[in-house]
Protein backbone atom coordinates (compact mmCIF):
# COMPACT_ATOMS: atom_id res chain seq x y z
CA UNK A 1 0.00 0.00 0.00
CA UNK A 2 1.83 3.42 -0.95
CA UNK A 3 2.30 6.07 1.90
CA UNK A 4 -0.10 9.13 2.24
CA UNK A 5 2.38 11.09 0.74
CA UNK A 6 2.18 8.93 -2.71
CA UNK A 7 -1.23 8.46 -2.96
CA UNK A 8 -1.63 12.28 -2.67
CA UNK A 9 0.85 12.30 -5.82
CA UNK A 10 -1.30 9.36 -7.56
CA UNK A 11 -4.53 11.31 -6.71
CA UNK A 12 -3.17 14.30 -8.94
CA UNK A 13 -1.69 12.10 -11.60
CA UNK A 14 -5.24 10.26 -12.03
CA UNK A 15 -7.27 14.04 -11.79
CA UNK A 16 -4.90 15.00 -14.38
CA UNK A 17 -5.17 12.02 -16.76
CA UNK A 18 -1.20 11.59 -16.02
CA UNK A 19 -1.45 7.53 -14.26
CA UNK A 20 -3.96 5.28 -15.20
CA UNK A 21 -5.85 4.05 -12.03
CA UNK A 22 -4.88 0.33 -11.47
CA UNK A 23 -7.26 -2.55 -10.55
CA UNK A 24 -6.57 -2.33 -6.99
CA UNK A 25 -7.03 1.17 -6.44
CA UNK A 26 -9.96 1.15 -8.68
CA UNK A 27 -11.70 -1.07 -6.50
CA UNK A 28 -11.63 1.32 -3.53
CA UNK A 29 -12.01 4.17 -5.35
CA UNK A 30 -15.83 2.62 -6.47
CA UNK A 31 -16.54 1.67 -3.37
CA UNK A 32 -15.72 5.32 -1.93
CA UNK A 33 -17.45 7.22 -4.43
CA UNK A 34 -20.31 5.10 -5.10
CA UNK A 35 -19.46 4.61 -9.18
CA UNK A 36 -19.38 2.37 -11.71
CA UNK A 37 -15.91 1.42 -13.20
CA UNK A 38 -17.13 2.71 -16.82
CA UNK A 39 -17.57 6.30 -14.74
CA UNK A 40 -14.65 5.90 -12.73
CA UNK A 41 -12.34 5.30 -15.73
CA UNK A 42 -14.11 7.80 -17.78
CA UNK A 43 -11.76 10.20 -20.00
CA UNK A 44 -13.36 13.08 -18.79
CA UNK A 45 -13.02 14.80 -15.04
CA UNK A 46 -12.03 13.26 -12.29
CA UNK A 47 -14.96 11.59 -10.47
CA UNK A 48 -15.74 13.13 -7.55
CA UNK A 49 -19.12 11.76 -5.15
CA UNK A 50 -22.47 12.29 -6.76
CA UNK A 51 -24.27 15.39 -5.77
CA UNK A 52 -27.77 14.16 -4.02
CA UNK A 53 -27.35 10.95 -5.61
CA UNK A 54 -27.01 12.17 -8.93
CA UNK A 55 -31.07 14.19 -8.65
CA UNK A 56 -29.68 17.37 -9.39
CA UNK A 57 -27.63 16.39 -12.22
CA UNK A 58 -30.72 14.52 -13.99
CA UNK A 59 -32.85 16.98 -13.36
CA UNK A 60 -30.68 19.64 -14.95
CA UNK A 61 -30.40 17.72 -17.73
CA UNK A 62 -34.29 16.83 -18.37
CA UNK A 63 -34.35 21.09 -17.99
CA UNK A 64 -32.21 21.17 -21.03
CA UNK A 65 -33.85 18.80 -22.99
CA UNK A 66 -37.22 19.96 -22.24
CA UNK A 67 -36.19 23.52 -23.52
CA UNK A 68 -35.48 22.06 -27.23
CA UNK A 69 -37.10 24.61 -28.60
CA UNK A 70 -38.53 24.12 -32.32
CA UNK A 71 -35.24 26.62 -34.03
CA UNK A 72 -32.86 23.78 -31.60
CA UNK A 73 -34.57 21.00 -34.08
CA UNK A 74 -34.21 22.83 -37.36
CA UNK A 75 -30.52 23.55 -36.32
CA UNK A 76 -30.75 19.38 -35.81
CA UNK A 77 -32.38 18.80 -39.21
CA UNK A 78 -30.53 21.67 -40.78
CA UNK A 79 -26.94 19.86 -39.71
CA UNK A 80 -28.25 16.75 -41.24
CA UNK A 81 -29.24 18.13 -44.66
CA UNK A 82 -25.66 19.67 -44.44
CA UNK A 83 -24.00 16.12 -43.84
CA UNK A 84 -26.28 14.78 -46.68
CA UNK A 85 -25.20 17.42 -49.27
CA UNK A 86 -21.31 16.87 -48.51
CA UNK A 87 -22.31 12.93 -48.82
CA UNK A 88 -23.69 12.81 -51.98
CA UNK A 89 -20.83 15.49 -53.56
CA UNK A 90 -17.67 14.33 -51.15
CA UNK A 91 -18.57 10.83 -50.20
CA UNK A 92 -19.04 9.53 -46.88
CA UNK A 93 -15.28 8.61 -45.86
CA UNK A 94 -14.40 12.45 -44.54
CA UNK A 95 -18.23 12.49 -42.12
CA UNK A 96 -17.21 10.10 -39.88
CA UNK A 97 -16.89 12.27 -37.18
CA UNK A 98 -18.95 14.94 -37.49
CA UNK A 99 -21.72 12.19 -38.13
CA UNK A 100 -21.26 10.67 -35.02
CA UNK A 101 -21.25 14.15 -32.92
CA UNK A 102 -24.34 15.37 -34.25
CA UNK A 103 -25.88 11.36 -33.32
CA UNK A 104 -24.42 11.81 -29.65
CA UNK A 105 -26.11 15.37 -29.58
CA UNK A 106 -29.26 14.10 -30.96
CA UNK A 107 -29.42 11.15 -28.69
CA UNK A 108 -28.53 13.38 -25.73
CA UNK A 109 -31.37 15.44 -26.34
CA UNK A 110 -33.92 12.74 -26.69
CA UNK A 111 -32.48 10.57 -23.66
CA UNK A 112 -33.53 13.12 -21.54
CA UNK A 113 -36.55 14.54 -23.04
CA UNK A 114 -39.73 13.80 -20.79
CA UNK A 115 -43.01 14.39 -22.58
CA UNK A 116 -44.16 13.64 -26.16
CA UNK A 117 -44.41 16.89 -26.93
CA UNK A 118 -40.71 17.35 -26.37
CA UNK A 119 -39.48 13.91 -27.43
CA UNK A 120 -41.01 13.87 -31.08
CA UNK A 121 -39.65 16.00 -33.02
CA UNK A 122 -36.28 15.03 -31.61
CA UNK A 123 -37.17 11.64 -32.00
CA UNK A 124 -37.99 12.71 -36.08
CA UNK A 125 -34.69 14.27 -36.23
CA UNK A 126 -32.64 11.44 -35.11
CA UNK A 127 -34.76 8.72 -37.16
CA UNK A 128 -33.25 10.92 -40.20
CA UNK A 129 -30.16 11.54 -39.20
CA UNK A 130 -29.15 7.73 -37.79
CA UNK A 131 -30.49 6.57 -41.57
CA UNK A 132 -28.17 8.36 -43.36
CA UNK A 133 -25.41 7.65 -41.02
CA UNK A 134 -26.10 4.06 -41.24
CA UNK A 135 -26.28 4.48 -45.17
CA UNK A 136 -23.37 6.28 -44.87
CA UNK A 137 -21.66 3.24 -43.21
CA UNK A 138 -22.36 0.66 -45.75
CA UNK A 139 -20.74 3.11 -48.39
CA UNK A 140 -17.40 2.76 -45.75
CA UNK A 141 -17.45 -0.89 -45.71
CA UNK A 142 -18.64 -0.59 -42.07
CA UNK A 143 -21.58 -3.03 -41.93
CA UNK A 144 -22.16 -3.90 -38.54
CA UNK A 145 -22.00 0.15 -37.33
CA UNK A 146 -24.78 0.45 -40.04
CA UNK A 147 -26.54 -2.14 -38.77
CA UNK A 148 -26.35 -0.65 -35.17
CA UNK A 149 -27.65 3.03 -36.62
CA UNK A 150 -30.79 1.44 -38.33
CA UNK A 151 -31.23 0.17 -35.29
CA UNK A 152 -31.58 3.45 -33.60
CA UNK A 153 -33.17 4.85 -36.36
CA UNK A 154 -35.96 2.44 -35.81
CA UNK A 155 -36.09 2.66 -31.78
CA UNK A 156 -36.57 6.53 -33.38
CA UNK A 157 -38.95 5.98 -35.45
CA UNK A 158 -41.49 4.07 -33.15
CA UNK A 159 -40.68 6.90 -30.39
CA UNK A 160 -41.93 9.39 -32.72
CA UNK A 161 -44.63 7.41 -33.77
CA UNK A 162 -44.12 7.66 -37.37
CA UNK A 163 -44.34 4.55 -39.55
CA UNK A 164 -42.89 6.28 -42.59
CA UNK A 165 -39.59 6.70 -41.28
CA UNK A 166 -39.56 3.09 -39.68
CA UNK A 167 -40.66 1.85 -42.97
CA UNK A 168 -37.80 3.48 -44.21
CA UNK A 169 -35.04 2.27 -42.02
CA UNK A 170 -36.53 -1.09 -42.76
CA UNK A 171 -36.26 -1.14 -46.54
CA UNK A 172 -32.68 0.22 -45.38
CA UNK A 173 -31.86 -1.40 -43.80
CA UNK A 174 -32.48 -4.59 -45.72
CA UNK A 175 -29.33 -3.52 -47.73
CA UNK A 176 -27.21 -4.68 -45.03
CA UNK A 177 -28.39 -8.43 -45.37
CA UNK A 178 -27.71 -7.84 -48.87
CA UNK A 179 -24.63 -7.16 -48.77
CA UNK A 180 -24.03 -9.49 -46.27
CA UNK A 181 -25.02 -12.51 -48.84
CA UNK A 182 -28.92 -13.05 -47.60
CA UNK A 183 -30.70 -11.17 -49.95
CA UNK A 184 -33.62 -12.91 -49.21
CA UNK A 185 -33.87 -12.36 -45.91
CA UNK A 186 -33.58 -8.91 -47.73
CA UNK A 187 -36.86 -9.05 -49.54
CA UNK A 188 -38.73 -10.35 -46.58
CA UNK A 189 -37.65 -7.31 -44.17
CA UNK A 190 -38.06 -4.59 -47.02
CA UNK A 191 -41.77 -6.48 -47.62
CA UNK A 192 -42.28 -6.17 -44.02
CA UNK A 193 -41.41 -2.19 -44.04
CA UNK A 194 -44.24 -2.05 -46.97
CA UNK A 195 -47.15 -3.98 -44.48
CA UNK A 196 -45.29 -1.41 -41.84
CA UNK A 197 -46.34 1.35 -44.25
CA UNK A 198 -49.68 0.73 -45.33
CA UNK A 199 -51.22 3.13 -47.71
CA UNK A 200 -51.11 5.54 -45.39
CA UNK A 201 -47.67 6.67 -46.60
CA UNK A 202 -46.70 9.06 -49.20
CA UNK A 203 -46.60 7.50 -53.40
CA UNK A 204 -43.08 7.82 -53.44
CA UNK A 205 -41.61 6.28 -50.44
CA UNK A 206 -44.04 3.03 -51.71
CA UNK A 207 -42.62 3.74 -54.98
CA UNK A 208 -38.84 3.51 -53.51
CA UNK A 209 -39.84 0.53 -51.12
CA UNK A 210 -41.16 -1.21 -54.52
CA UNK A 211 -38.11 -0.48 -56.00
CA UNK A 212 -35.79 -1.59 -53.32
CA UNK A 213 -38.25 -4.73 -53.17
CA UNK A 214 -37.51 -5.25 -56.80
CA UNK A 215 -33.46 -4.59 -56.29
CA UNK A 216 -33.03 -7.21 -53.48
CA UNK A 217 -35.77 -9.67 -55.77
CA UNK A 218 -32.80 -9.54 -58.78
CA UNK A 219 -30.07 -10.12 -55.87
CA UNK A 220 -32.02 -13.02 -54.33
CA UNK A 221 -32.39 -14.66 -58.17
CA UNK A 222 -36.12 -14.12 -58.03
CA UNK A 223 -37.21 -12.46 -61.52
CA UNK A 224 -40.67 -12.52 -61.75
CA UNK A 225 -40.67 -11.13 -58.37
CA UNK A 226 -38.56 -8.57 -59.08
CA UNK A 227 -40.64 -7.37 -62.53
CA UNK A 228 -43.48 -7.10 -60.24
CA UNK A 229 -41.96 -4.99 -57.88
CA UNK A 230 -40.72 -3.18 -60.89
CA UNK A 231 -44.14 -2.28 -62.24
CA UNK A 232 -45.72 -1.87 -58.94
CA UNK A 233 -42.98 1.29 -58.44
CA UNK A 234 -43.42 2.56 -61.85
CA UNK A 235 -47.18 2.74 -61.11
CA UNK A 236 -47.08 4.71 -57.81
CA UNK A 237 -44.09 7.42 -58.51
CA UNK A 238 -45.70 10.98 -58.92
CA UNK A 239 -45.14 12.77 -62.46
CA UNK A 240 -43.31 15.49 -62.62
CA UNK A 241 -39.72 16.36 -62.05
CA UNK A 242 -40.03 16.96 -58.49
CA UNK A 243 -37.96 14.60 -56.46
CA UNK A 244 -37.67 15.07 -53.28
CA UNK A 245 -40.59 14.00 -50.92
CA UNK A 246 -42.09 16.57 -48.83
CA UNK A 247 -43.13 14.10 -46.20
CA UNK A 248 -39.95 12.13 -46.00
CA UNK A 249 -36.54 14.41 -46.60
CA UNK A 250 -34.14 11.65 -47.27
CA UNK A 251 -36.30 10.10 -50.73
CA UNK A 252 -34.69 11.41 -53.71
CA UNK A 253 -36.76 9.39 -56.01
CA UNK A 254 -38.66 10.97 -59.45
CA UNK A 255 -39.41 9.40 -62.70
CA UNK A 256 -36.18 9.42 -64.00
CA UNK A 257 -34.25 8.55 -60.67
CA UNK A 258 -36.16 5.39 -61.13
CA UNK A 259 -35.63 5.06 -65.08
CA UNK A 260 -31.79 4.40 -63.61
CA UNK A 261 -33.05 2.10 -60.45
CA UNK A 262 -34.78 0.03 -63.79
CA UNK A 263 -31.77 -0.01 -65.35
CA UNK A 264 -29.56 -1.49 -62.83
CA UNK A 265 -32.48 -3.97 -61.64
CA UNK A 266 -32.88 -5.33 -65.41
CA UNK A 267 -28.57 -5.07 -65.46
CA UNK A 268 -29.13 -7.51 -62.62
CA UNK A 269 -30.97 -9.57 -64.40
CA UNK A 270 -28.68 -9.96 -67.31
CA UNK A 271 -31.61 -7.71 -69.55
CA UNK A 272 -30.37 -6.30 -72.65
CA UNK A 273 -33.15 -3.70 -72.17
CA UNK A 274 -31.35 -2.77 -69.70
CA UNK A 275 -28.58 -0.59 -71.52
CA UNK A 276 -31.28 2.21 -72.70
CA UNK A 277 -32.82 2.70 -69.43
CA UNK A 278 -29.31 3.38 -67.67
CA UNK A 279 -27.77 5.96 -70.50
CA UNK A 280 -31.82 7.91 -70.34
CA UNK A 281 -30.73 8.02 -66.50
CA UNK A 282 -27.32 9.20 -67.44
CA UNK A 283 -28.31 12.17 -69.47
CA UNK A 284 -30.57 13.55 -67.05
CA UNK A 285 -28.94 12.44 -64.06
CA UNK A 286 -27.87 15.69 -61.49
CA UNK A 287 -24.48 16.25 -61.94
CA UNK A 288 -24.43 16.76 -58.17
CA UNK A 289 -25.11 13.31 -57.38
CA UNK A 290 -21.41 12.35 -57.27
CA UNK A 291 -21.72 8.87 -55.72
CA UNK A 292 -24.96 7.86 -57.59
CA UNK A 293 -23.33 8.58 -60.88
CA UNK A 294 -20.24 6.52 -60.23
CA UNK A 295 -22.99 3.61 -59.20
CA UNK A 296 -24.65 4.39 -62.74
CA UNK A 297 -21.44 4.06 -64.79
CA UNK A 298 -21.43 0.85 -62.61
CA UNK A 299 -24.57 -0.19 -63.69
CA UNK A 300 -23.75 0.73 -67.43
CA UNK A 301 -20.47 -1.53 -67.46
CA UNK A 302 -22.78 -4.08 -65.95
CA UNK A 303 -24.81 -3.92 -68.98
CA UNK A 304 -22.13 -3.75 -71.44
CA UNK A 305 -20.64 -7.29 -70.25
CA UNK A 306 -24.06 -8.61 -70.26
CA UNK A 307 -24.18 -7.90 -73.72
CA UNK A 308 -20.61 -8.60 -74.28
CA UNK A 309 -19.44 -5.11 -75.26
CA UNK A 310 -16.02 -5.19 -73.26
CA UNK A 311 -14.49 -2.06 -74.63
CA UNK A 312 -17.65 0.12 -73.44
CA UNK A 313 -17.72 -1.40 -70.27
CA UNK A 314 -14.00 -0.45 -69.32
CA UNK A 315 -14.99 3.05 -70.68
CA UNK A 316 -17.29 3.08 -67.91
CA UNK A 317 -16.06 1.12 -65.79
CA UNK A 318 -12.67 3.29 -65.77
CA UNK A 319 -15.50 6.34 -64.90
CA UNK A 320 -17.00 4.47 -61.79
CA UNK A 321 -13.49 3.89 -60.37
CA UNK A 322 -12.49 7.47 -60.66
CA UNK A 323 -15.69 8.34 -59.09
CA UNK A 324 -15.65 5.75 -56.58
CA UNK A 325 -12.39 7.09 -55.35
CA UNK A 326 -13.33 10.23 -55.58
CA UNK A 327 -16.09 9.93 -52.72
CA UNK A 328 -13.60 6.96 -51.33
CA UNK A 329 -17.27 4.69 -51.60
CA UNK A 330 -15.93 1.74 -50.41
CA UNK A 331 -18.82 -0.43 -51.83
CA UNK A 332 -18.90 1.29 -55.08
CA UNK A 333 -14.98 0.25 -55.37
CA UNK A 334 -15.90 -3.22 -54.36
CA UNK A 335 -18.26 -3.75 -56.81
CA UNK A 336 -16.19 -2.07 -60.14
CA UNK A 337 -13.33 -4.74 -58.97
CA UNK A 338 -15.72 -7.64 -59.13
CA UNK A 339 -17.07 -6.77 -62.69
CA UNK A 340 -13.13 -6.21 -63.63
CA UNK A 341 -12.35 -9.43 -62.96
CA UNK A 342 -14.60 -10.32 -65.81
CA UNK A 343 -13.18 -8.20 -68.30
Amino acid sequence: MASKASLRVYVSEWENGRRVISNHYAAILRRLLGVTDAELRDAGPAPTAPSADGYDELLSRIDSASSVSASMVKAFNDQTELLRTMDRQMGAASLVDQMTGHLAALEEALSFAVLPSARRPVALALAGASTLAAWQAIDSGAIERAWRHYELAKRAARDAEAPMYLAHAMGEQAYVLCEAGRPALGVELVRDAQRTLGQSGSPRLRAWLHAAEAELCAHAGMPDDCRRALDAAMGEIPPGPEDRDPDMVSIFLNGAHLTRWQGNVLALLGDEEAVTSLYDALEAMDPTFVRARAGLHADLAHAHLTRTEYDDARTHLQQARLLASRTGSVRQRRRVDRLSERL
